[in-house]
């Protein structure tokens, strides 16, 4: 089962409290009857009005809220095959996955707070295909472009810093990789490559590559990740021992995000630097997806998930009509005898 609106069960939190309120609601009521009569005078006067039919009506009503919730949530589970016309945009993400991306001036780390993002990311998108590009030294495409956003999320899941072994931050190959990547023969106003990285340069053709990638027709977003002061990268992350990276003469190695680098490559390409720093944030760059003119895709197959969400709001009303024809009282025909005994 999948909901639409999962956010909607934290009002389930509510529930607890909603017990707790018709407890004490009733000792109230009980307590305000004592004020005026003895207890055995209210046994007599209220005993077609037990405590059980209180009970009753209060467990209708919390059920009632426990499936309107439910129906806030948009449970959707049955699937169906339909045909649908797909537009979007082409966008290759490029993970920098060097060792500078441990670094903990985002939380966890720079590399799983990029991740995170980057998930948050594709779930907004609808039409569009997307790919994915790792790199440190040198790049690979670890998800080619592809409708199937369910598989790039698992592509995305288990990368690491160790999968390339050769260090550093090669921004000039992974824009060369992205062009390769994104030629296929879509129009020149819908190609996107997002690159995620702190920037630390060391290969140094990156300005030569941004520009004939803009040739190319694609736009360039950069996000620059972590802080500009500085911190130390941690290297075992096993252990509570923290040992940090340091170069061959003992002293603690740096790293910080250097701007000027993703700057430069953003402008030849006429896209947008995006200082994330330590507050990573896609939305921004999805807004800017968003309004690009979009391409056709054709027409494919998609499993479209049910809404069933009608269910539950049925129950929920039966639960309630329930709760408000039941009487506090039970029906006793009782005469009056002129005294209580």
């Amino acid at each position: 089962m999948r909901f639409g609106n999962p956010e909607f069960f934290s009002l389930l939190l509510l529930l607890p409290l909603l017990a707790v309120f018709f407890l004490i609601a009733y000792r109230r009521k009980l307590a305000a009857l004592a004020l005026f009569a003895s207890d055995s005078l209210i046994k007599k006067l209220s005993a077609s009005a037990g405590p059980s039919r209180y009970i009753l009506k209060s467990t209708f009503f919390c059920l009632f809220f426990l499936f309107i919730v439910f129906a806030l949530a948009r449970p959707k589970f049955g699937v169906k095959m339909e045909m649908v016309e797909r537009k979007g945009v082409d966008i290759m993400i490029a993970l920098d996955i060097s060792h500078s991306m441990l670094a903990q001036d985002l939380a966890p780390n720079r590399i799983e707070r990029a991740k995170l993002e980057i998930r948050k990311f594709i779930n907004l998108l609808k039409g569009d295909r997307i790919g994915l590009i790792i790199f440190a030294g040198e790049s690979f495409v670890q998800c080619p472009l592809t409708l199937d956003h369910a598989a790039a999320q698992l592509m995305l899941q288990s990368v690491s810093t160790d999968w390339v072994q050769t260090q550093g931050t090669a921004l000039g190959d992974v824009i060369k990789q992205a062009a390769k990547a994104l030629d296929g023969g879509t129009s020149r106003k819908r190609k996107v490559l997002i690159i995620l990285s702190d920037g630390e340069d060391h290969e140094g053709n990156v300005t030569d590559a941004a520009k004939q990638a803009a040739k190319e027709g694609i736009i360039i977003y950069t996000i620059g990740i972590g802080s500009e002061t500085g911190v130390p990268i941690p290297m075992n992350r096993g252990t509570n021992n923290v040992v940090y990276k340091k170069d061959k003469a003992g002293n603690l190695v740096m790293t910080r995000l250097n701007p000027v680098t993703l700057e430069k490559i953003a402008l030849e390409t006429n896209g947008k630097y995006f200082h994330a720093g330590t507050n990573l944030d896609l939305t921004r760059i999805y807004n800017e997806i968003s309004r690009m003119e979009k391409t056709e895709f054709g027409m494919t197959k998609a499993v479209v998930h049910e809404e069933q969400y009608q269910i539950f709001l049925l129950i929920a009303l039966i639960f309630i009509l329930i709760e408000f024809f039941i009487s506090e009282r039970a029906r006793k025909k009782e005469v009056w005898k002129g005294r209580f005994e």
